[in-house]
């Protein structure tokens, strides 16, 4: 009996330092209210506590002190940051659906104390275990991106076209290989592409894409062309000899361009097909469309990309996907 007072003396201290020292006026009320009215344990608050001051601390540049600012984007910003890019990086799952978990109790809580108006987490669900979640780039890291791509040199052109066409549609860097000019209709922003299994599908384009590409084909496609001893009908030319562009070229040409952004991880082809599917859910897109527009042939394979309900707003591609609104280190197979 004895032995049970000095422990939970022990812990009514540990807990009641643990309050006593943060500062964060939200996070002490949080912690105060698991303790007191929970009756959560001291070590169930230290983890809440590192957990929510490790996201507040990430977040604080775009909060700028409003919690109610957090969103899904952000949100998922932080957990491809945890795995990717933290050091050291947070492997494990599980421990991203804890700190997940504190993140979604601790918004839960303010927004029934009234400090939030609504809850961004309410619908977040957390990662299944075992899954992994792409990376992909953030809003301002795209357009820094595709504003790396100017000049007006027939490769410049090229190039620019190339990064537009890749984050508006979220084609592989083998479909776009496989472009010709004749899959091309600009007046109605579509291509028409040919994915794994040989499967034909159309994909959307925004206005910056077919402005890119139209620039392309004005300027930057006929002087490429002019180096070829034969005709191809190829959409993307190399600057050797006119001919095909290559998959090796374009996952070359997206590497070197993150570079030149200042982007300071290895930007792949298949990034920005991660990037594209991301910001359009980001955006309120439906799944269904998005698998549509991804080829995917199963609807698990979308779903790595949203951890919300399937009853999520159903609103357009073209609505979810303005430029403006755009937000595995290592070179990725092109695996979907």
């Amino acid at each position: 009996m004895a032995r049970y007072n000095v422990d939970r003396s022990s812990e009514d201290d540990l807990a009641a330092q643990l309050i006593a020292t943060t500062s964060n006026q939200p996070l002490h009320a949080f912690l105060s209210y698991l303790r007191h009215q929970r009756g959560r344990s001291a070590f169930t608050l230290r983890n809440y506590r590192r957990d929510i001051q490790e996201f507040l601390a990430y977040a604080s540049p775009t909060l700028g002190g409003d919690l109610g600012a957090a969103n899904r984007g952000l949100v998922l910003a932080y957990l491809e940051w945890l795995q990717f890019r933290r050091q050291p990086p947070i492997r494990s799952r599980r421990s991203v659906a804890r700190m997940l978990s504190a993140l979604r109790s601790f918004y839960r809580f303010l927004a029934q104390q009234g400090r939030i108006e609504t809850n961004p987490l309410e619908s977040q669900a957390a990662p299944k275990l075992g899954l992994r979640i792409p990376s992909f780039l953030t809003q301002e890291e795209a357009k820094r991106l595709l504003e790396a791509g100017q000049g007006e040199t027939p490769g410049a052109l090229r190039d620019r076209a190339l990064l537009e066409l890749l984050y508006a549609s979220g084609l592989r860097a083998s479909e776009v290989v496989g472009l010709d000019l004749a899959d091309l209709n600009l007046p109605t922003g579509e291509a028409r592409v040919w994915g794994k299994g040989a499967k034909e599908r159309i994909v959307l384009m925004g206005g910056p894409a077919r402005g890119a590409l139209a620039q392309y084909l004005e300027a930057g496609r006929s002087a490429l062309a002019a180096k070829g001893r034969r005709s191809t009908e190829a959409l993307f030319l190399n600057n050797r000899d006119g001919g095909r562009l290559t998959q090796r070229a374009i996952q070359l040409l997206v590497h070197r361009s993150g570079e030149r952004a200042g982007i300071e991880r290895r930007v792949y082809p298949h990034l920005l097909r991660h990037t594209f599917a991301t910001h359009l859910l980001d955006g309120g897109a439906d799944l269904r469309v998005v698998q549509e527009l991804l080829g995917h042939a199963s609807l698990a394979s979308t779903q790595v990309y949203t951890h919300v309900s399937q009853a999520q707003a159903r609103r357009t591609y073209l609505k979810a996907h303005p430029r403006a609104q755009r937000d595995n280190q290592g070179e990725a197979t092109e695996q979907r």
